[in-house]
């Protein structure tokens, strides 16, 4: 299982956010700095998320973004706005990400994922976030009556393996993660699945390994101090 740590950019800084909520930011400095950091603590991947443009599309924080693949050397995966062909391409070939994250566009336009994967297999990951079962968009500000797993068969279908899923309600409260959905959503999927939401302690990261999960993504518990990220790198593996 791969440890993901998060790295959250809003307004170019590095915050945490709780349940999504844009007006609950902490600030945690310059991304890059953190980036750096969890790479010299043994991450193997970084988790970049660019929150203003998830709420708005585009490319917000594009500086902030380009600094942080300036200073890692190990791979990134990126999310928020990710909503045309362009948007890929220019984060793929431009930029060289490792991997995007699709989100929205998924729920409102599998057709581009559809030709994304085509394009450029193994490295597109969709990305959804869940609140009572059912997907959220446009920043989570937006719910759909789409069922979780429903939707990850869906992008399966289209070639997608990997999905990054999200309980909203869990997100930033530290208060640990939905196994039972995790769980679920790796049994009947049968996908790689990156769990996220609601680390808060290091006994979480061999519970979420309990659940057949590919990866989890660790944020505000590694901010916080709650989670020490090598040794969460060695119980995961």
């Amino acid at each position: 299982m791969i440890i993901y740590p998060a790295v959250d950019i809003k307004n170019g800084k590095c915050v945490r956010l709780q349940q999504g909520d844009m007006n609950k930011a902490t600030t945690y400095g310059e991304p890059y700095e953190m980036a750096e950091k969890w790479q010299s603590m043994d991450a193997e991947f970084i988790h970049l998320v660019d929150l203003d443009s998830a709420f708005t599309g585009g490319f917000a924080n594009a500086d902030a973004v380009k600094k942080v693949l300036e200073t890692v050397t190990v791979p990134v995966q990126l999310g928020g706005g990710i909503r045309s062909m362009a948007d890929i391409e220019e984060r793929l070939e431009t930029l060289s990400i490792a991997r995007v994250i699709i989100g929205t566009a998924a729920v409102k336009n599998p057709a581009l994922v559809a030709e994304a994967v085509k394009k450029y297999p193994g490295r597109i990951v969709v990305g959804i976030d869940a609140k009572d079962g059912k997907a959220a968009i446009q920043g989570w500000d937006g719910e759909t009556n789409e069922d979780a797993i429903s939707l990850a068969l869906k992008m399966k279908d289209i070639g997608i393996d990997t999905i990054i899923y999200t309980d909203i309600a869990l997100d930033g409260m530290l208060c640990g993660p939905n196994l039972t959905a995790t769980a679920e959503m790796v049994e009947k999927t049968g996908m790689h699945i990156i769990a996220s939401g609601g680390m808060s302690r290091q006994s979480d990261i061999a519970a979420v390994k309990e659940t057949g999960a590919a990866g989890v993504i660790i944020g505000k518990a590694l901010y916080s101090g709650g989670i020490d990220l090598k040794q969460a790198i060695k119980d995961a593996k």
